[in-house]
């Protein structure tokens, strides 16, 4: 798998955690602040983004040119690691409000908060671009293809802007709502639902949950969206469509599946607000669901148009990439791609994210099983001194920790109300999760990767390289000096003996320890 394609997959990763993370642990009026415009425009920053790798990736597809250029010289001229120290301080900075602020109104602090999301975006994002590649390969490697990567990206950037131009447009064609309200009505009837429907008022509901089917859930958005990503492709693929072909079956399609999937979104969101929880639905009718549908779709769209030979000119061949499953950089960072994903799933749709490990531990198993061609052959031998560091660490872990715990105390009431098979079934997810899952994942990407990757030799470059990879380990507890502190340790033993498995056994070592008391008092918080 080609480094840039895996930096991408982290990117996209990154911004998917972030919209989630604000979406349900956070509350934010734009209009309730003094600067409702630069609230909005920060807001719209992960569609932006979400739409500029959509368009980079069918880029990258229609010129295979450029991308083997890039991809090659990339390659061979590997950014300074200071550039991948930015990238995750903007990362790190744009999650400092949510510490702030915590589950708390943001508006009235919004003047407080926008430096850190500004700040934070302006290194996330130069950090990111030229980890990927120095300014001079990305000059060189884009060469003659500047004019049309340069309007495809700006194009990308403008989308948002462009479906809210086009939006009032419709709003003198209601057919378009009252087909969305009839279509969402029929399915939830379809599934067996009580359904209640207002159509003078578009207003439909199951049981307590109400919604009203607005202009703006009419899929309108999706179809503009579309339309703009479906003429960019023709544009970009000339001269390999066919395009009649192009036009009677592609566009008509993504107008048709940008639209369903709208409807299959409204119905899923009353189902839960009805049966799950009413915030979570309200939250998911406001949140970046309706753009991730469409850069999945627009991803789909392109995958389907080059997998059709009728849609194009002449049959293109392109070179068979080595299994995804094989390749040591992505078992280093997809794993812990996925955990932060699934962990930020558990976080929206449990009442404690803690309640949701079972789901947390199947997914890392799972995609360690997955990524174990490329982890079997690695020397993953116990030593002694890695082992009682991590009883050390272990041991100040607990010794550290607070005495009193509101959320020991709330997790602990969750817990009890559990099943006794139900409890058993959560205690060994967590014990295995814990001990063995855990530690693997997070050594992989934070001793494995981060820290190798900011290394370049020298003393200097070694204490940056330890600081960064802790610290960014730290944010990633709640105690996080405490756990910036065990990071450090695990990243000097990683870099004793240059073996990642010493910093994998110390952690194993130091999370047995925890879970083994966390298990004895019955303080699950502990860890």
């Amino acid at each position: 798998m080609p480094r840039v394609l895996l930096l991408i997959a982290l990117f996209v990763a990154e911004l998917v955690v972030l919209a989630l993370a604000y979406q349900f642990l956070a509350t934010i009026d734009c209009m309730a602040t003094d600067a409702e415009s630069v609230c909005r425009g920060l807001r719209s920053l992960v569609a932006r983004a979400l739409a500029v790798f959509a368009v980079g990736a069918m880029l990258f597809w229609a010129r295979p040119g450029l991308a083997a250029r890039f991809s090659r010289m990339a390659r061979r001229h590997p950014a300074p690691g200071q550039w991948t120290a930015l990238h995750f301080g903007g990362v790190a900075l744009l999650l400092v409000p949510l510490f702030l602020a915590g589950r708390g109104d943001m508006a009235p602090m919004f003047a407080t908060l926008a430096p850190f999301w500004i700040a934070g975006a302006l290194a996330a994002a130069v950090g990111g671009v030229i980890w990927l590649a120095p300014l001079p390969v990305w000059r060189k490697a884009v060469g003659a293809d500047l004019p049309i990567a340069i309007g495809a990206l700006l194009g990308a950037l403008l989308l948002p802007d462009i479906a809210d131009l086009v939006l009032p447009l419709w709003w003198h064609w209601p057919q378009l709502t009252a087909m969305t309200f009839h279509a969402v009505a029929g399915l939830l009837t379809t599934i067996g639902a009580p359904v209640y429907e207002d159509a003078a008022g578009y207003i439909l509901g199951v049981g307590d949950f109400y919604v009203h089917i607005a202009h703006q859930c009419s899929g309108v958005e999706g179809l503009a969206l579309v339309t703009g990503f479906t003429v960019l492709y023709a544009a970009l693929f000339r001269d390999q469509i066919r395009v009649p072909h192009y036009w009677l079956v592609v566009l008509p399609l993504g107008l048709v599946l940008s639209w369903s999937l709208n409807v299959l979104r409204i119905a899923v969101l009353i189902v839960i607000g009805d049966l799950v929880s009413p915030e979570l639905a309200v939250n998911g009718f406001h949140s970046y669901a309706g753009w991730l549908f469409f850069t999945l779709l627009a991803l789909g769209l392109m995958w389907f148009v080059h997998s059709m030979p009728w849609l194009h000119r002449a049959p293109e061949s392109r070179p068979v990439a080595p299994p995804l499953r094989q390749d040591w950089d992505a078992a280093r960072i997809l794993p812990f791609v996925a955990f932060m994903i699934v962990s930020t799933m558990a976080a929206a749709f449990y009442f404690h994210p803690e309640l949701g490990y079972p789901l947390k531990a199947v997914a890392m198993a799972g995609v360690l099983a997955w990524f174990w061609p490329a982890l079997r052959d690695r020397d993953w031998r116990a030593s002694a001194p890695a082992l009682l560091a991590g009883l050390a660490v272990g041991v100040f872990w607990v010794i550290a920790a607070p005495e009193d715990s509101t959320d020991a105390f709330v997790l602990s009431q969750l817990l009890t109300g559990l099943g006794e098979g139900a409890l058993i079934i959560w205690i060994l997810c967590r014990l295995v999760g814990t001990i063995a899952l855990v530690p693997l994942i997070e050594e992989l990407f934070f001793r494995g990767y981060v820290l190798v990757r900011l290394d370049r030799g020298g003393m200097g470059w070694r204490l940056v390289a330890l600081a960064v990879s802790s610290a960014l380990f730290g944010l990633m507890h709640g105690r996080w000096w405490d756990a910036a502190l065990a990071g450090l340790v695990f990243g000097l033993l990683a870099l004793w003996r240059g073996r990642l498995a010493d910093a994998v056994w110390a952690h194993v070592m130091a999370n047995a320890v925890v879970a083994l008391v966390a298990l004895l008092r019955g303080d699950w918080a502990l860890i």
